[in-house]
């Protein structure tokens, strides 16, 4: 093994593999593309001196390795969501180091952006009654339909994220969300709250619908990426069937 052109402290070495690591986990436990992880990470230890990196990220590990400073860490990744806003502060913060940034004040960025909350958690519902409020409009619903389009989806948002804060289960938070969307929506109608039952359910579950999951498969096949792109493919069709299972369960029982 050839040693570094440049002699870099083990401190200042040690500093950019924490900032690297740390931007990768973000990046990963907020829905990035694993090639997009792994071109941020190499450009920040490229940004700092450091040649010779390897990465390796798939939608549940990152393997980070710095060769010739024998530095290696395995990362696993247990939670993952949708978060752009973040995704787009470790871009940007990406781009300031390459343009120069100090180390320190990348590290005092870094910590900001992990400490910051994005999107708290009465925003988040509110925010999926509006998307099932805006889809229904969009699939042509009637106006009377709208209050119901958005208790269904804000009430769906509400049990998936709340079940998933105190249980990590997987699939299953979509199915009883989808539950309870088809059960709220059936009720709402029956008693004159809404006419068009098929709208609102299909309003009220897009705030559910793994669209950025689909997309990212896509986009992981396409830079040949085959292995996150199906594990993430497989992701996106489990999670519509946990959807469907959900609303075709309370058809089957009513």
């Amino acid at each position: 093994m050839e040693a570094p052109d440049k002699v870099l402290s083990e401190d200042f070495v040690r500093d950019v593999f924490y900032i690297a690591v740390n931007c990768g986990k973000m990046l990963l436990e907020s829905g990035a593309e694993t090639y997009r992880i792994e071109d941020t990470m190499l450009r920040i230890a490229s940004s700092y001196g450091i040649e010779n990196a390897q990465v390796f990220v798939t939608p549940t590990v990152i393997i980070f390795s710095l060769n010739d400073y024998a530095l290696t860490q395995t990362v696993r990744i247990d939670e993952r969501a949708n978060n752009l806003e973040k995704i787009m502060s470790v871009n940007e913060l990406s781009r300031r180091i390459s343009a120069g940034l100090p180390l320190k004040r990348a590290i005092s960025s870094l910590e900001t952006i992990h400490n910051t909350i994005f999107f708290p958690f009465w925003l988040v519902v509110l925010s999926g009654g509006a998307i099932g409020f805006m889809f229904l409009l969009l699939f042509d619903g009637v106006v009377t339909d709208l209050p119901a389009a958005f208790i269904a989806g804000a009430g769906g948002v509400l049990i998936m994220e709340g079940i998933q804060r105190y249980a990590k289960v997987k699939f299953f938070t979509e199915f009883f969300a989808a539950l309870y969307i088809a059960v709220v929506s059936i009720v709402l109608v029956g008693n004159g709250y809404g006419t068009m039952l098929d709208t609102i359910i299909i309003a009220g579950v897009m705030p559910l619908v793994p669209g950025v999951l689909i997309t990212n498969a896509i986009r992981e096949m396409i830079r040949g990426h085959l292995m996150a792109g199906v594990i993430k493919g497989a992701e996106a069709g489990l999670t519509a069937i946990a959807i469907g299972a959900g609303v075709g369960l309370v058809f089957l029982l009513v």
